[in-house]
């Protein structure tokens, strides 16, 4: 029954020009979502104080990193919710739902008078718009994934569904682009004031002409199966109790892959300005190569999966940054050079590629059409929440409590043990369930 349903879906291949356009068309909206999550940490620096005024710049920080953290909070929610509408409504509305959402949320933050204007009511309210954007972005992740690695095709289903990593970080390199232009055209003093707004009005302005353009994609093929099937939809105690293994697999590589990747993309932006005491200026500068870097490892390493297999490449980032962290922070710590210190951080991103590059891909052939977005979904944000959400946290945490090295190891175990799993796991690519091509 399989082998027929997907020789029948081999005959419907899609043309070249089409398969490009419903990939282009299924990133923009990731890169809306991602700059917009990202503009939050990206600026940080800038409106902390505007919000939580008492105590010092650590302090600061911690406070919003905890705002930040509450929006992940929000994530499996979104995730669920929006798994089970894209599963059942389709993926093309989801992705055209989870921008509107994060428009929504990019607006109340730019639009929020500060606390010295409405009191205890700024914070909360911008852990309102954070929370509106976790849903969003928890939503956007299992759809984008699902939708990408779906209309990829068999033959380069790695490389291209990579693009979801693609412009996740592009997304963020946007948001630090931003920063970079604003640092140079307005003062310290009128970031602080008001051009830290500038971001979110920007990220609101895209996530309306993206809307538009999602309303004209393609559905997936793999849906209109699924559709016609009419079997068992999307159901959550369907995806725990006939998928338990498949989920747990998605939480383990997520957990460490999410710690990971915050650890060295938007804590590092903090850590070379609090630890390696960097210029904010200097610190956001090279942190936005190493991002371009990492942006150009993605296709790569979905190339490598295509070739070699998802579970090596998996298995070999994992390993390589479980060994590698605390030398790499370490040396981070007490550098001065900042070619130096973007050749440590292009470093950690590349073995973090191994996992970022297959992430996609590996989740989405896990799972039955019928369940996919939710299966991709809500392990991944439930994984987010408790491990990526609170790194930034953590990692300060650990900071002002004078054992900063503590993260050094936290960082590294979770590596060790998702390396573990990626090396026990079946290979996707050879039992992959999605059928169509």
């Amino acid at each position: 029954m399989l082998r027929s349903q997907a020789a029948a879906a081999e005959s419907q291949t899609l043309p070249p020009l089409k398969r490009l356009a419903a990939i282009v068309g299924g990133s923009a909206g990731n890169l809306v979502e991602w700059y917009d999550w990202f503009a939050y940490a990206s600026f940080t620096i800038y409106f902390a104080k505007a919000f939580f005024p008492k105590g010092d710049q650590t302090t600061q920080w911690l406070q919003a990193a905890a705002v930040f953290a509450v929006g992940f909070l929000a994530r499996p929610v979104g995730a669920w919710l929006m798994g089970i509408y894209a599963d059942r409504v389709g993926r093309r509305a989801a992705l055209s739902l989870s921008v509107a959402m994060m428009c929504a949320g990019s607006l109340i933050v730019a639009l929020v008078p500060g606390y010295r204007t409405i009191g205890v009511w700024a914070p909360a309210t911008l852990t309102i718009a954070r929370l509106i954007q976790g849903l969003s972005v928890g939503g956007e992740y299992g759809a984008s994934a699902t939708y990408l690695s779906e209309m990829a095709g068999r033959g380069r289903r790695g490389f291209w569904s990579s693009f979801q990593f693609v412009t996740l970080i592009a997304g963020q390199l946007c948001a630090l682009l931003v920063l970079i232009v604003l640092q140079h055209l307005l003062s310290t003093a009128a970031l602080e004031t008001w051009g830290w707004r500038i971001p979110f009005v920007i990220g609101a302005g895209l996530a309306v002409v993206v809307f538009w353009i999602q309303l004209g994609l393609e559905e997936t093929s793999s849906f209109a199966a699924a559709r016609e099937r009419d079997g068992e939809r999307s159901k959550t105690m369907l995806l725990f109790l006939e998928h338990p293994k498949e989920t747990a697999i998605i939480f383990a590589l997520t957990s460490a892959g999410s710690l990971a990747f915050y650890a060295f993309t938007t804590y590092m932006q903090k850590f070379l300005t609090n630890t390696a005491h960097f210029s904010k200026a200097e610190a956001t500068e090279i942190t936005a190569w190493s991002l371009v870097w990492y942006m150009l490892c993605q296709p790569a390493c979905g190339w490598l999966g295509d070739i070699l297999g998802r579970r090596g490449v998996l298995a070999a980032g994992f390993g390589l940054l479980g060994l590698a962290t605390w030398p790499i922070l370490t040396a981070l710590s007490a550098q001065a050079s900042p070619f130096l210190a973007f050749l440590l951080i292009a470093a950690a991103l590349t073995m973090i590629s191994g996992y970022t590059a297959m992430s996609a891909v590996v989740k989405a052939e896990l799972f039955p059409a019928e369940i996919r977005a939710l299966g991709v979904a809500l392990p991944y944000a439930m994984a987010n929440a408790v491990f990526g959400g609170t790194a930034e946290y953590v990692a300060l945490w650990f900071k002002q409590a004078g054992i900063e090295s503590g993260f050094y190891i936290y960082v590294s175990a979770g590596c060790l043990i998702a390396f573990v799993v990626a090396a026990r796991m079946r290979e996707t690519q050879t039992t992959s369930r999605i059928l169509e091509d």
